[in-house]
Order: C-alpha cells, then sequence, then structure tokens
C-alpha cells in the first residue's frame, strides 16, 4: 500500500507540473489522428477473427498500431508464431533508432522508470519532443513534458481502440477512417518542417520508404529512417560549417579594427638600480 500511495502522490505532483500540461497540450494536436487509427485498429483486429477479450489484451499489452496492423494476417492466417513475432520485430525497429536519443535525456534513471517509459514512447511523443527539446542533454522539465504527452496518447489510442473493439460489427472498413488518421498525422508532420534540415530529412524519408516499398516486412520504414537521420544529421553538420566559415572572416575583420593596446614603457635597468640603492 505504501508503494500505491507514494506512486499516487508522484503521480498527483506530475499532475501539477506545468510542463506536464504543456506535454498534453501538446499532444493534444495530434489526438484526432491517433484516435483515428486506434479505432481503425480496434475495428480490425476483431475483423480478423480475435475475440473481444483477446483484442482488448492485444490493443493493452502491444500498444503499436503498426505492429498490430501488420501481424494481424498472419494471425488470421494462422501462421508460425515465430513469424509473427519476426514481423512484428522488424517494424517496430525504428524504436531502437529512438531509443538511442532517448537515452541522452533519460539514461540516467532508474530502470524500472525507464521501462515504463519505453512502454509508453510512440513515434508523435518523439517528434513532439525533439521539437521542444532541441539540446541533447538533460533537464528536469523533460520527464513532466513526458508523462504529459504520454497520458494524452494512450488515453487517445485505447479509447479509440476499445470503442472499436465493442462496435466493430457496426463500423465497416469501407468508411475509410484509416485514411483520416493518415491525413490527420500527415498536417501534423507538415507543419513540423520548420528548416531545410527537417525538410531535407522528411523529402528523403519519403523517398526512400516509396522506393523501398517492396522490401519484406515493411523494412522500407526503417530504412527510410535511418536514410532520414543520416540525412538530417550530415545536413545539420554542413550548416554548421557554413556559418562557422562565415563568421571566422567577420572575426578577424573585428579583431583587426580594434586599436592596439599601448605598451608600457620600463625604465632603463640602470635608473631602477639608483632608484633600489636610495631606497636602501
Amino acid at each position: 500500500m505504501s508503494g500505491l500511495s507514494h506512486s499516487l502522490q508522484r503521480w498527483r505532483h506530475l499532475s501539477r507540473d506545468p510542463h506536464f500540461r504543456q506535454g498534453a497540450r501538446d499532444q493534444l494536436q495530434v489526438a484526432l489522428g491517433i484516435g483515428a487509427w486506434g479505432l481503425v485498429t480496434g475495428v480490425a483486429m476483431v475483423k480478423a477473427g480475435l475475440s473481444i477479450p483477446m483484442a482488448a489484451l492485444m490493443s493493452l499489452l502491444v500498444y503499436a498500431g503498426s505492429s498490430q496492423l501488420a501481424v494481424l494476417p498472419l494471425l488470421a492466417s494462422h501462421a508460425p508464431l515465430w513469424v509473427i513475432w519476426l514481423t512484428g520485430f522488424c517494424v517496430n525497429l525504428r524504436f531502437v533508432i529512438f531509443s538511442s536519443m532517448w537515452r541522452e535525456h533519460f539514461g540516467h534513471l532508474p530502470l524500472a522508470r525507464r521501462l515504463r517509459m519505453m512502454y509508453f514512447s510512440t513515434d508523435m511523443i518523439f517528434v513532439l519532443f525533439f521539437q521542444r527539446f532541441t539540446t541533447r542533454r538533460y533537464a528536469p522539465e523533460q520527464e513532466p513534458y513526458f508523462w504529459g504527452s504520454a497520458v494524452v496518447t494512450w488515453l487517445g489510442w485505447q479509447l479509440p481502440s476499445f470503442a472499436g473493439i465493442f462496435l466493430a460489427q457496426f463500423i465497416p472498413l469501407s468508411w475509410g477512417l484509416g485514411f483520416a488518421g493518415i491525413l490527420a498525422l500527415l498536417g501534423v508532420t507538415l507543419s513540423l518542417l520548420i528548416d531545410r534540415a527537417t525538410l531535407a530529412a522528411g523529402l528523403a524519408a519519403g523517398a526512400v520508404a516509396i522506393a523501398a516499398y517492396a522490401m519484406p516486412l515493411k523494412l522500407n520504414i526503417l530504412v527510410a529512417i535511418a536514410a532520414a537521420i543520416v540525412l538530417g544529421l550530415s545536413f545539420e553538420a554542413a550548416e554548421r560549417r557554413l556559418r562557422q566559415a562565415q563568421a571566422r572572416p567577420r572575426q578577424a575583420a573585428t579583431t583587426a579594427a580594434e586599436p592596439p593596446e599601448p605598451i608600457q614603457e620600463q625604465a632603463p635597468i640602470h635608473a631602477q638600480a639608483r632608484e633600489s640603492h636610495h631606497e636602501l
């Protein structure tokens, strides 16, 4: 009971943090797209033949829309378990790349807390977090911001997902809700292209994802993410070197324009000796 009361007290403290509320507000802008995907995934799980309890358990435990949708046809066709696991693993390999960047901010936290954050971490939390915190070092406000985003995202996914599970017989997939979710998330993604580096990375990710579409197990997603990260970081490094090169002539001109410091003349050595002799 003491552990539970401690957890509740910690959550009450977090909910009062302004950065927690800021994370929740930022995540609300993508809640519509997340909810549409959750609803479609809930419907698809039941339509694929899962019972309502199994679909609800999958929604709670897996909590990964792209992975759930990828393995549903395999479950329906009674594919071997290792094929199902491998498919889910490959679809979610992008989170290995994400975790290397999360480590810079949360790597010092206890393992149990990091495991909880791993479960709640999603693509859009990652995107909005690193849009807000551009410096790659820990700051006290980062964890409350993460949890504010995580609460909104989890509820925004699970509630529509459960609605889709229980109302699957009344919601046909022909409504195109998945496409509506894609459009909502696409609008958010386009709003994040705020500089040349992110624009280049986004264009590279789209081009590589289309070019590698024929790859099995949706590996084109992983290849596209890797290409975007490499190109984005290379673009930022090139821009940084260009700014430094442009700053050098200005620094040299500023240094040349400064008047030289006056040189203090020292008294001749024999005068200094004479003064010392008088003092003695």
